[in-house]
């Protein structure tokens, strides 16, 4: 798999993919992250990117020839499966899409700044709008980092488990069961004896119970 992020401020995007599980996957060759400065396809002595927005208001806008300029210059090298804008009205981010997403070759994701993108940007190059919430973030580098690590982490090889990820939550729009480890008791609290047991079925059966439990107190909503 293929990343590009467009941004503003890729200093700001370098360190997520310096460490950690994002770090291996590049290293194993599993996928590669690229950075493009929006600024380098600018023009003018300050490589201005943003511009007062026409009917007045406050607030800067990134402008579309830039943004139309990196876009078409990285779709003349590959074609790409999509072309994601971080926006908070886009579509919420859940692990459904980061599922889809993950089977995907190449895909550009394109970070919104200030007020946003011109419009026309989103008319004209934009297959697929995604929010990590609702509310705003001063850009949207952290958001395609988020993005990013939801995607990757799902890719064959990324995690030393595989396993791992068909467990997690919001696979089966559960919540994951409670989870415990070392040691058995600590301070007069127990794990569950049935943990400790050894009879994976009944096990199996325990963490069902648990997540369905666990999602119908703390998320009804995903149940309907």
């Amino acid at each position: 798999m293929r990343i590009d992020i467009i941004t503003v401020l890729p200093e700001l995007l370098k360190s997520p993919f310096e460490a950690s599980i994002l770090k291996r996957a590049i290293e194993k060759g599993l996928v590669s992250v690229h950075l493009h400065n929006l600024r380098d396809y600018s023009k003018g002595n300050y490589n201005q990117v943003d511009d007062y927005q026409f009917g007045g208001g406050a607030g800067m806008v990134l402008m579309i020839e830039p943004i139309d300029k990196c876009i078409t210059n990285l779709q003349k090298q590959r074609e790409y499966d999509e072309i994601i804008y971080m926006t908070p009205d886009g579509v919420p981010l859940n692990q459904s899409t980061a599922n889809t997403l993950s089977l995907k070759g190449n895909i550009m994701i394109l970070c919104g700044h200030y007020k946003g993108v011109d419009q026309r940007v989103r008319d004209t190059f934009i297959t697929k709008e995604i929010s990590i919430g609702d509310y705003v973030l001063s850009g949207g580098e952290l958001a395609a980092a988020v993005l990013s690590d939801a995607i990757i982490r799902l890719l064959p090889g990324v995690l030393n488990d595989e396993t791992s990820a068909l467990t997690d939550t919001f696979q089966d729009n559960l919540l994951a069961p409670p989870v415990y480890t070392r040691p058995s008791e600590y301070k007069g609290m127990e794990v569950p004896s049935v943990l400790l047991s050894g009879n994976f079925p009944e096990i199996e059966k325990w963490r069902e119970e648990q997540a369905l439990k666990r999602t119908q107190v703390l998320r009804p909503d995903l149940l309907e």
